[in-house]
């Protein structure tokens, strides 16, 4: 067959393939003419008919609003006004009250989790709280990004939150909004006499004999790898035997650091999977060179505010084999939120694109009407509303920087002293002094058999 024959042939093929796409082009094209012409024309009667004069502003965001109502929760519109904030959220600094919030399938505003040391966690606002009124607005029809707007506000000014906790009460909670920083890596405990400015300011161990290390990551920032791989460095060098992996109360973040965590402790393998409708499959494969050359037993701790980044981390742990994971079911927040730039600096549209999946194939986000979803822990130890107050009041406790002389307490001075106050690391604990015990991990020496030393 000759190039010109050759030519000929293929031109007639595209022209075929266009023509069989035009319409179906066309018709999507005519459908976003249809929708924006009676849109403007609702628009136009409004502004020129309606009894008072309609602020524009608020036309156009309820506008947006309602179309992204429809979707799910997480997907919103950022106006070029909050850019800057908006990112500076994502970075682990922002300003507010401090608190991950979220919108039930009832409509509720429910709290994921109160930010470690924030104003509204000083003020008692507790994981799972509904809010129902801001400043003595009734907020409960609203949507999630409109309650957002009203808890904010400039820095030093006080917001009411009326709160109804798990257990029936309702509260008013006052405090005052400020530039919230977001410490994402924590030890068990701050060390006595550290200072602000010191680089070192925590006790990483949690128990001496076996050494077990503790790390707990409060939320996935820009930074939060590089932290916990400077931390773990440490804690290797001074023979760490066990490591526990705290996770519960972490809403997550950036997908990116919960993926370099993961690839730290897991040296081969798939790490993560992403799918979405219009997304080709993306999977995330971990790369020896990038994980840590020492194998030592390890627990990862979850609760049922464990969401996204955290999700994502403790589930690939599981199912690499690389982790025992302990506590309860986790949150179920895995979809994949893309920022879409808009034409002419109008903001970004956030918008939900995938799902993640765990390398078993797991779905990790709650549908609506699922009956599985989250990471589901082999060591399940539950623990009730007052249980999980006491354990915050407790790491709450242990996070104060404390002045010379003074030690960290080890518990809250309201625990009845003949209960746990932390169940789920006590189970940990255990897994790992039972783990290092046995001298399967052939990397991590037997120790003598005695009682950890909390």
């Amino acid at each position: 067959m000759n190039r010109e024959k050759l030519a000929w042939m293929l031109s007639i093929v595209m022209v075929a393939f266009l023509a069989f796409q035009m319409p179906r082009t066309l018709a999507h094209r005519d459908d976003d003419y249809s929708f924006a012409r009676t849109l403007i024309d609702i628009h136009r009667q409004v502004s020129t008919n309606w009894v008072e004069q309609p602020d524009e502003q608020k036309l156009e965001q309820g506008a947006i609003d309602g179309m992204l109502g429809q979707l799910d929760p997480f997907t919103t519109y950022v106006p070029a006004a909050n850019q800057e904030q908006f990112d500076n959220m994502l970075e682990g600094s922002f300003k507010g009250v401090g608190i991950q919030l979220d919108q039930t399938e009832k409509g509720d505003i429910q709290v994921i989790t109160p930010i470690d040391n924030s104003p509204a966690a000083k003020a008692g606002v507790w994981a799972g709280d509904i809010i129902q009124k801001v400043n003595g607005q009734d907020i409960r029809n609203l949507k999630l990004a409109d309650v957002m707007k009203k808890v904010k506000g400039p820095n030093g000014t006080p917001v009411t939150l009326t709160v109804k906790h798990d257990d029936g009460t309702v509260q008013d909670l006052t405090m005052n909004r400020e530039d919230i920083t977001v410490p994402t890596i924590k030890g068990y405990r701050r060390l006595a006499n550290a200072k602000p400015a010191d680089d070192e300011q925590w006790d990483y161990w949690v128990s001496n004999n076996p050494k077990i290390g503790y790390v707990r990551i409060t939320q996935f920032t820009g930074d939060t790898f590089t932290s916990l791989k400077r931390v773990t460095d440490k804690l290797v060098a001074e023979n760490m035997q066990g490591m526990i992996l705290d996770l519960r109360f972490d809403p997550g973040g950036r997908l990116d650091q919960a993926k370099d965590v993961v690839n730290l402790f897991v040296s081969s393998g798939v790490i993560l999977k992403v799918k979405g409708r219009n997304r080709p499959e993306e999977i995330t494969y971990a790369k020896k060179e990038a994980s840590l050359s020492t194998v030592f037993p390890m627990v990862v701790l979850v609760n049922e505010h464990s969401a996204s980044a955290s999700e994502i981390v403790a589930g690939s742990l599981k199912d690499n084999a690389r982790a025992l994971v302990v506590g309860s079911r986790s949150y179920g927040k895995g979809s994949v939120q893309e920022l879409i730039p808009l034409e002419g600096n109008a903001g970004e549209l956030k918008l939900t694109v995938a799902y993640y999946y765990l390398p078993s194939g797991r779905l990790v986000h709650k549908k609506p009407g699922s009956t599985d979803w989250g990471v589901e822990p082999q060591i399940v130890v539950p623990m009730d509303l007052e249980q999980e107050k006491r354990l915050m009041q407790e790491q709450l406790a242990l996070d104060v920087l404390h002045g010379p002389g003074n030690h960290p307490a080890k518990g809250p001075a309201t625990a009845p002293s003949t209960q746990p106050v932390d169940p789920q690391l006590d189970a940990a604990i255990n897994a790992i002094d039972l783990d290092i015990r046995s001298g399967k991990n052939a990397a991590v020496p037997p120790v003598p058999a005695t009682q950890p030393a909390r």
